[in-house]
């Protein structure tokens, strides 16, 4: 088996499903394991793929997702320790294990790709940061990085930007939808549909994401083009700036990364 994934929740079926709707993987080149009866029935019956217990994945899967809860980290890796090959490669996805933290409860110098991913990937969407041990080679570094790509974009950092990855895209999706909640409140103070009022405020984060990412320009570059001198959104502009909206930004980014700091 070429994938394997300890663990299919939401964000593990999201990869699962990417991995397989992106060509990554045929669904016969996946086995996973999953706690609940009723998941693991979903997912089997969702994707059509082979599911087996812990030992199983770690005996069969060349690359394996640990997509389970922080607190059991240390209980499956214990299980499943003795029963990875050499070349196997363990992909991590929780803030709260560093690489040489996940070598540790393995008692040996396992071959780590750690990530952090965010729920956008349930769309086809997520951007993941992506770091490796030393023991990867070049080869395996690349087939993580397709498959993480398979379900958005991915972007090789440095084991210690990873708190920044974080703050600005693993946790960052949760103050998006605040916004948007809060666009689509005021318009329906205005007399707006809550339905409308939604649609409307997503598919402006969603054109004004384009645009950032399309045209290459600078977001303040494309903020000051919607500006009209004497305008409705100057005005709205210069009220959010009197209300620290920038500041309470940064700030609440900055408490993210200090959380994900004090986990590992």
């Amino acid at each position: 088996m070429k994938l394997g994934f300890i663990g299919c929740g939401n964000m593990g079926s999201a990869m699962l499903n990417g991995a397989i709707e992106g060509g990554f993987v045929n669904k016969d080149e996946v086995i996973f394991s999953e706690h609940s009866p009723e998941r693991r029935t979903f997912v089997e019956d969702e994707y059509k793929v082979k599911s087996g217990n812990n030992i199983e994945v770690a005996k069969n899967a060349k690359y394996i997702v640990l997509a389970i809860k922080p607190n059991i980290y240390e209980m499956v890796i214990d299980e499943i320790k003795n029963d990875i090959k050499k070349d196997t490669v363990i992909i991590t996805i929780t803030p709260a294990y560093t690489i040489e933290k996940i070598q540790q409860i393995f008692g040996k110098k396992v071959k780590v790709a750690r990530a952090m991913p965010n729920t956008p990937a349930m769309v086809g969407c997520g951007m993941s940061g992506l770091s490796y041990s030393d023991e990867l080679s070049d080869k395996e570094r690349k087939e993580v990085l397709e498959f993480f790509k398979s379900f958005g974009d991915a972007v090789e950092v440095k084991e210690e930007l990873m708190g920044a990855v974080c703050a600005v895209s693993g946790s960052a999706p949760a103050f998006i939808y605040i916004l948007m909640e809060a666009m689509a409140d005021a318009a329906v103070m205005e007399g707006m549909s809550r339905k409308d009022a939604y649609i409307f405020a997503a598919k402006t984060v969603e054109g004004s994401a384009k645009m950032v990412l399309e045209t290459g320009k600078h977001p303040g570059e494309l903020k000051d083009a919607v500006c009209s001198p004497g305008g409705t959104t100057i005005a709205g502009v210069a009220e959010l700036e009197e209300n620290g909206f920038r500041g309470n930004i940064i700030k609440a980014m900055k408490k993210t990364y200090e959380k994900f700091v004090d986990m590992n």
